[in-house]
């Protein structure tokens, strides 16, 4: 499964049902293309193929979860030791859906006298080995496929902390330094997550630049710092360099 089906199986993951021209649209890419991504998401049984496009398999979304979390393991681990490594002991922080965040949680198991607020179930069970580490889970809807919780309870919950790190990851990074996703739902809770930090960190390989969603979460610009595995290219490295955020290369 290449990165275009992952994302396509995430689109259709959210909305229930994608189309080979919207999804062709969505991706510059033909519907040929397309149709080609469908029938092998079909084959491997994620997908079932529907006149004009594709819903969800019953029982898929686990997979595309588990595939995602394997892609570019080694890059995200050592984003998640980078980021880490800057968070100190007795702080406090919010950590969003993502298995980049995951593998940021993963590197804070030694830590120690943390408080960690999350909207995603697998960081609250990575970070429970941790017994110096308070974590506090987020009411919403939960979101099977990968352990999320969002919705307008989520958003509200994160009103209630100030934290001195926000760390999210994202499903695209657009030419212009739009931070991008899929499901609004998500968005808004990485949005309230974003206003509720003195620090506010992404947390992204440079695979995601290849990537395109429909939603803004927000820009580079509006941030402190981004974590990634390789340096930005040119333009996003000047935003960054002018706007003050820092660029942390893995």
């Amino acid at each position: 499964m290449n990165m275009r089906q992952m994302q396509i199986l995430d689109l259709v993951r959210a909305t229930g049902r994608a189309g080979v021209e919207e999804l062709a649209g969505r991706f510059a890419v033909t519907p040929q293309t397309i149709r080609r991504d469908l029938a092998e998401l079909s084959d491997q049984g994620v997908l079932d193929r529907v006149h004009g496009g594709a819903v969800l398999r019953s029982g898929a979304a686990n997979i595309a979860y588990d595939e995602r979390r394997r892609m570019n393991e080694d890059a995200k681990a050592a984003i998640g030791r980078a980021c880490a490594a800057q968070i100190p002991d007795n702080s406090s922080l919010i950590l969003n859906i993502g298995t980049t965040t995951e593998a940021v949680a993963r590197e804070l198991l030694r830590h120690r006298h943390l408080t960690v607020v999350t909207n995603n179930m697998n960081i609250a069970n990575i970070l429970a080995a941790n017994e110096s580490c308070d974590v506090v889970v987020a009411g919403g809807q939960l979101r099977r496929s990968d352990g999320g919780l969002v919705g307008d309870l989520t958003s509200e919950f994160m009103a209630n902390f100030k934290a001195d790190f926000a760390i999210i990851g994202c499903s695209a990074l657009d030419g212009d330094g739009d931070i991008l996703d899929f499901d609004m739902a998500e968005v808004r809770v990485s949005r309230a997550i974003l206003r509720q930090a003195r620090e506010r960190w992404l947390v992204t390989d440079v695979a995601k630049l290849e990537q395109r969603a429909p939603i803004r979460v927000v820009s580079l610009a509006e941030l402190d710092a981004v974590f990634i595995d390789q340096p930005l290219p040119g333009p996003l490295a000047s935003l960054c360099a002018d706007s003050g955020t820092r660029v942390v290369v893995a």
